[in-house]
């Protein structure tokens, strides 16, 4: 069977060129004229969808070729691309910058290849003229696998800097598909982490979505644009899906041999690892209460994982810790994700019965899944304000960003994995979480690219600085509902 979904990738030969606000603005302008857009990233990245779903009124989808495995991009994108007109991919850094140390892999360009799409780079003119040939000359002819099939020039000075750019491209044979002027106070506001989330502020990224697609539809030609969309040919892959997820870890390129060195006493390395006894979906009538952070401090999910616990038979309830001072009625198990609690730490901390609660809730034992955000949410205190109190933790902003992808395997059964199970994740953040004495095991061992110990196992609780894509690991999903359901 063969799907032809009509689609383009926004590239660039940087970051900070203006893939966001063209991909954007690409996005919402092609809704506006009636088009079903499905909405789609290039990585880990977690802000840059919430704008594209405000774009396209669909969610926005993560693309990521190192936590999801090269075969799961195509039919993760036709999962998200399913019943739409025309699709649009923003990519991640530079074209060609993937994971560190691994080639193309995770790249735009890889995530090109992969979904056989042409690319359109959007090049910051700023500072050059007739340069700007031999820049697009370089990316087009890198590897002849990427279809480099357009330029969108941003930031261009005048009319006549445009017209020199137009000539000196002419030459190159890549034709420029739109030309956008520098206007001051487009770009999204950022801070620490990057772009700052819609839910912080709604009502000015409503604006600033529809300022970005008037300034596309100024400069771009729509009409070329979607013609190169269309010129994509089918693909062949089977759409993924939530409800066909088998309950086994994914295996990906290069996985432990076995003839490493012993990393950490007791765990299991080499095979598979990682095998689940418990990867079923629930059988309780009753469905599993899983409640899942959200509101304006924990914005970061993968609308997948919601949909690989509803499949596995939990009901997905979101609460809002800034808000609700209460958990969901018959709440089983707790996921808390991502997002920015530093921003609003002294609002979480003002929320004490809901605090009191999900203290109350861990020390039962039930299964509480924290990532990131999430973790910080459950040490005894965040920059000097009470948190949670769930670990025997303090954090604190950091002046050091960490950042990257990692590899990890489980150092003991907790409510996601099995001890031995391997999987590949992402770390971004700029806290730092001091442990007292009294911590226990760590929830993974980082096995590339250092070698070191993280985060949180203690009784149901497994917390994390480390972000995964359950796509990559639907045993995970099936483990947390499973583990809900014998509490349920």
């Amino acid at each position: 069977m063969s799907v032809n979904v009509p689609r383009l990738v926004i590239a660039a030969p940087s970051s900070g060129s203006g893939k966001t606000t063209v991909a954007t603005g690409l996005m919402r302008a092609f809704a506006d004229a009636g088009l079903r857009v499905s909405p789609h990233k290039v990585g880990p990245d977690y802000i840059d969808p919430g704008y594209h779903a405000l774009a396209t009124g669909r969610p926005g989808r993560n693309l990521d070729a190192y936590m999801c495995g090269p075969e799961r991009i195509a039919p993760l994108f036709l999962h998200g691309a399913a019943g739409c007109d025309l699709a649009v991919v923003e990519g991640v850094m530079g074209l060609y910058d993937g994971a560190s140390g691994q080639g193309e892999l995770a790249s735009t360009a890889h995530v090109a290849k992969l979904l056989k799409a042409p690319v359109v780079l959007v090049v910051d003119a700023s500072s050059q003229s007739r340069s700007v040939a031999a820049l697009v000359h370089g990316f087009a002819s890198w590897d002849p696998e990427v279809r480099v099939a357009g330029v969108i020039l941003n930031k261009v000075g005048s009319d006549r800097h445009e017209a020199l750019l137009r000539e000196a491209l002419a030459e190159s044979g890549v034709p420029v598909l739109g030309a956008l002027r520098r206007v001051a106070g487009l770009n999204t506001p950022s801070r620490h982490l990057g772009l700052i989330p819609v839910a912080e502020r709604r009502a000015e990224a409503v604006s600033a979505v529809a300022a970005q697609a008037a300034q596309v539809r100024e400069g771009c030609d729509l009409e070329a644009l979607r013609a190169l969309a269309r010129s994509a040919p089918p693909l062949t892959d089977e759409a993924w899906s939530a409800a066909g997820s088998p309950g086994l870890v994914a295996q990906f390129p290069a996985p432990l041999t076995g003839h490493e060195p012993r990393l950490w006493a007791g765990v299991p390395q080499g095979g598979t690892g990682g095998h689940n006894p418990d990867h079923r979906a629930a059988t309780d009538p009753r469905r599993p209460v899983i409640a899942v952070a959200g509101g304006a401090a924990f914005t970061f999910s993968y609308a997948e994982h919601a949909e690989l616990l509803t499949a596995a038979g939990a009901e997905v309830v979101t609460f809002d810790p800034l808000r609700d001072e209460s958990l969901p009625p018959g709440t089983a198990a707790l996921v808390i994700g991502g997002g920015f609690p530093e921003v609003h730490v002294a609002d979480l901390s003002a929320n004490i019965p809901l605090r009191k609660e999900v203290a109350a809730l861990a020390a039962t034992g039930a299964p509480v899944v924290a990532e990131c955000a999430g973790l910080l949410y459950l040490c005894r205190t965040l920059d000097g304000k009470e948190m949670c109190g769930v670990l025997p933790a303090d954090a604190r902003m950091s002046e050091r960003l960490t950042l990257g992808y990692r590899e990890a395997v489980a150092l003991a059964d907790n409510s996601l994995a099995v001890a031995g199970t391997r999987v590949r994740g992402h770390e971004f953040h700029r806290t730092v979480a001091d442990p007292s004495a009294a911590a226990d095991t760590p929830a993974w061992g980082f096995t590339h690219p250092t070698r070191r110990v993280e985060g949180f196992t203690l009784a149901g609780v497994h917390a994390s600085y480390l972000h995964t894509h359950w796509a990559g690991a639907p045993a995970m999903a099936h483990r947390l509902v499973a583990q809900a359901a014998a509490r349920a």
